[in-house]
């Protein structure tokens, strides 16, 4: 299947902006703009056999990350790796919202790689 290069636009609202789907849009990559008002979180979940790169557009916030809640600042002009199979929170931590895009991609096996 071809997939073609193309341009989104991101919205300037509050509100979660899905902007690549994975399959059949892309080879496997996701990605959307995440909004915290202040003290809101996007939940606790783990990457699974993903990646995920997070770059941060606006506000301030911390990482929680693995099961020990690692805490690691995060805020305008920041990028944060998240590996594989690792649990992971965002919060809010300032007065204005904290604004992120995600990328999550699917990691591949050595053999996969060799292709």
């Amino acid at each position: 299947m071809s997939r073609e290069a193309f341009v989104a636009n991101l919205e300037n609202n509050g509100e979660y902006q899905q902007i690549l789907n994975g399959e059949p849009q892309t080879c496997g990559i996701r990605s959307g703009r995440v909004y915290l008002g202040p003290c809101e979180t996007c939940g606790q979940h783990s990457t699974n056999a993903h990646e995920e790169m997070l770059v941060f557009l606006s506000g301030h916030g911390e990482a929680l990350i693995g099961q020990e809640n690692k805490h690691h600042e995060v805020c305008k002009g920041k990028v944060l790796y998240i590996p594989p199979n690792t649990l992971h929170d965002i919060r809010n931590s300032g007065q204005e919202p904290l604004v992120y895009i995600y990328c999550v991609a699917p990691i591949l096996s050595k053999s996969e790689e060799s292709k």
